[in-house]
């Protein structure tokens, strides 16, 4: 792959860009094209069927969402250079098929070889490297799909294989908006973090019905402490309408589109119904997570969808009263995962060690602030903490950035290309 990387010469116009934009800013260059260029180089892999295979980067397997999120930026590449919209279009084709195959599973090996959690008591196949039901493993697909359609035109990748998988994930949504009596859904694993595991012989704590979806795990691959996932059902939201844009205007499917726009609308009742607080401090909040029974989950996490992520979602303005609200406590000392220290303050996340600051929220801090003085203070904390390494990591700590976790970690270094990209005033359109 990294013979083919050196091919693009629109990757390379569009470093230079940024060497012009930010000319007073040495670092920025030098890590923009070191993350932009790894990621093509060491995670992509083209294979024989015009597939595209995604690898987290220190992890063999393919995440439906990291693979996803590390793909984003190239599609502003891809309406101009033909090599990297197939490549997207190949990852698009690989991510249908693995939804095709199980819509509950998050991640994948690249061929049927029986690698990665296979002893956990679920329905596991070789095909699967984890079976972590996640809503945003399904939902990030489809938002890859749209943005490559809005920002190349190209309609090849929206095909019998998309509209077989994107029937499947209506159906599972639908089901999983009663979990407790519609659900076979189940997963456990035996000497574990409790994080790693549902209670409930695999089915998770108690729900009630709202009409949102129902979600095990969180986009940082950690239980639910209650089955309805804020972040994750307006992720849902919004790419259930993505999806009743695409049945109507380029699958003709008016059957489809019907289906998509009505739950999009019982799924945003729900969270308007069921997904705020008032809270003494901060006024009408959305909270993170609820059962539909009275209890709620404040806090927020590092990994997106995160209540932090809303107006990069697209489910809300920046400037919407709600969010701001939101917005002001997630980054405050009330949500229990934002840690303050000597090298850096941001939201961390109960997946890794108490104290550590993730770097994909310091970027999402950036992308979401409303003023270019705040991007650029973020960009500024972020080469901060690389840990002398030029690059991303997962965690660090908030005392020292050269304790962290996970040296090679393509997500964090996607978001930060895309907060860099941002400062120059370059975005995905939506």
């Amino acid at each position: 792959m990294a013979q083919l990387a050196n091919t693009f010469e629109s990757l390379n116009r569009w470093i230079g860009t940024v060497q012009k934009k930010l000319q007073d800013r040495p670092k920025t260059q030098a890590m923009f094209a070191a993350c932009i260029r790894n990621t093509i180089e060491t995670t992509f892999r083209q294979l024989p069927d015009r597939t595209t295979f995604v690898i987290t980067g220190d992890i063999p397997a393919m995440w439906l969402r990291d693979s996803a999120a590390q793909a984003r930026p190239y599609i502003l590449l891809a309406a101009e250079d033909p090599e990297i919209e197939r490549m997207l279009q190949g990852i698009v084709e690989r991510q249908l098929r693995y939804v095709i195959h199980d819509p509950y599973a998050n991640a994948f090996n690249e061929s049927p070889n029986g690698q990665g959690h296979q002893n956990d008591e679920t329905a596991m196949t070789p095909w699967i490297w984890e079976r972590k039901y996640e809503i945003d493993s399904l939902c990030y697909p489809l938002q890859l799909a749209y943005l490559l359609w809005k920002n190349t035109g190209s309609t090849t990748h929206i095909n019998d294989a998309f509209k077989e998988a994107a029937a499947a994930i209506l159906d599972l949504w639908v089901k999983e908006q009663n979990h407790e009596h519609d659900s076979e859904y189940r997963f456990e694993r035996g000497n574990c973090p409790i994080t790693d595991t549902l209670p409930r012989s695999g089915k998770g704590t108690l729900t009630g019905k709202t009409g949102m979806t129902w979600s095990g795990f969180r986009p940082s691959d950690d239980a639910c402490e209650y089955g309805y996932l804020i972040p994750s059902n307006m992720f849902a939201v919004v790419v259930l309408r993505y999806l009743g844009e695409i049945a109507g205007t380029v699958l003709n499917d008016p059957g489809m589109k019907l289906r998509a726009e009505a739950l999009a609308e019982e799924i945003d009742r729900g969270i308007r119904e069921f997904g705020t607080v008032e809270h003494p401090v901060y006024g009408t909040l959305y909270a993170y997570e609820t059962d539909g029974l009275g209890n709620h989950r404040l806090m927020d996490d590092a990994n997106v969808p995160s209540l932090l992520s809303i107006p990069y979602l697209g489910y809300a303005r920046s400037d919407d009263p709600i969010y701001l609200n939101t917005r002001k406590f997630v980054l405050s000392d009330n949500n229990p995962y934002y840690y303050a220290g000597a090298a850096a303050s941001g939201i961390g996340s109960p997946h890794t060690p108490s104290g550590y600051v993730w770097h994909i929220a310091l970027a999402m801090q950036g992308l979401t602030a409303e003023t270019p003085e705040e991007k650029t203070r973020l960009l500024d904390l972020l080469e901060r903490t690389d840990g002398g390494k030029g690059m991303m990591h997962e965690g660090f700590d908030a005392d020292d950035s050269n304790r962290y976790t996970r040296e090679w970690f393509s997500w964090a270094n996607m978001m930060y290309c895309e907060l860099v990209l941002d400062v120059c005033g370059i975005r995905v359109a939506r």
